[in-house]
């Protein structure tokens, strides 16, 4: 008898995916020009899914199209120019997206920045808390009647150990009335990642859509680009993926027949994560009990709606 692949914080996305046949779905991902996006993109597009990719330069874009198309000829891929930061490039990525598909079966909410300088969008949003869960909402919001059209259907966050740094500061989500600290905003917006998955999983779960978040370890990828790379995190004796490693988590979650109908779920290294409410443990493994907080989900809800401008039918 032929024992069942077991996957491990070293499987690759190809690992992670199998033989799963994609014929006819579609999937989206964000940030999709390089590293676990990319990725992502050539192992689904290979398995014969229709992959619409986002991101904020055409050119990119051109060449990511190119690359999976050497690596699977047949593939079918669209593109769309995103602006994560800015509401008014979401919408309009939004509007592209339901165009090209008006189903949508896997959503993978992948792109994200980690430790800039302060920035501040059009409207004066923080850009963390503006591009990692702000972008992301609104373009779920509005994808949501595709999402749920193509039900059994699934959606993934892209979280971080990073949300134990720090939570969701409700009374000043966008540095407006403190200084400004970059680790604490990315650490907020992860948290604000966790949240958003809790809270848009328990609105769905009787529509047929899953929502679980990932993360995906310490990856070498330009994220790390504000902080000086990986090296220095590698030399502390953190486990450091390449990555393919590093996208198989998102992979994992957007496929795999064990998680079928499991939502609500923070995972990572192609598993269940664990409770870690260590004070001494910061940016490790597990997730803080408070990022799984169902009356903090709910606030940051509507606190994002209200953001927003619009209410969004879940």
């Amino acid at each position: 008898m032929m024992m069942a692949n077991v996957l491990d914080r070293e499987s690759t996305a190809e690992e992670a995916l199998g033989k799963i046949d994609l014929s006819g779905k579609v999937v989206v991902i964000t940030g999709a020009t390089a590293g676990l996006g990319e990725e992502s993109a050539r192992v689904m597009a290979g398995a014969g899914a229709h992959v619409v990719i986002t991101g904020r330069s055409q050119e990119k874009l051109a060449a990511v199209v190119e690359r999976l198309r050497a690596n699977s000829p047949d593939a079918r891929v669209d593109t769309v120019m995103l602006e994560l930061a800015e509401p008014e490039s979401v919408r309009a990525a939004a509007r592209r997206i339901l165009e090209i598909a008006p189903r949508v079966d896997i959503l993978i909410n992948n792109a994200g920045v980690m430790a800039p300088p302060l920035e501040r969008n059009s409207l004066g949003w923080e850009s963390q808390f503006a591009g990692n869960h702000m972008g992301h909402f609104i373009l779920t919001g509005i994808l949501l009647p595709a999402i749920v059209a193509a039900a059994p259907s699934r959606i993934v966050n892209l979280s971080s150990s990073g949300h134990q740094i720090a939570p969701v500061n409700f009374d000043d989500p966008h540095f407006e009335h403190q200084d400004y600290d970059a680790f604490i905003a990315y650490g907020q917006s992860k948290s604000a990642n966790i949240l958003f998955t809790v809270a848009l999983a328990d609105k769905l779960k009787d529509r047929g859509v899953t929502v679980n978040a990932v993360m995906p370890g310490v990856v070498k990828t330009p994220l790390f680009r504000h902080i000086g790379g990986t090296g220095t995190i590698g030399s502390s004796g953190m486990f450091v993926k390449e990555i393919p490693q590093g996208a198989a988590t998102q992979v994992w979650a957007a496929v795999s027949p064990d998680l079928e109908g499991v939502t609500g779920r923070y995972l990572e290294d192609c598993g269940f994560a664990p409770v870690n409410d260590d004070p001494a443990s910061v940016a490790t493994f597990g997730y803080r009990s408070a990022a799984m907080d169902k009356a903090a989900a709910a606030r940051l809800w509507s606190l994002s709606e209200e953001l927003a401008g619009e209410r969004f039918d879940t």
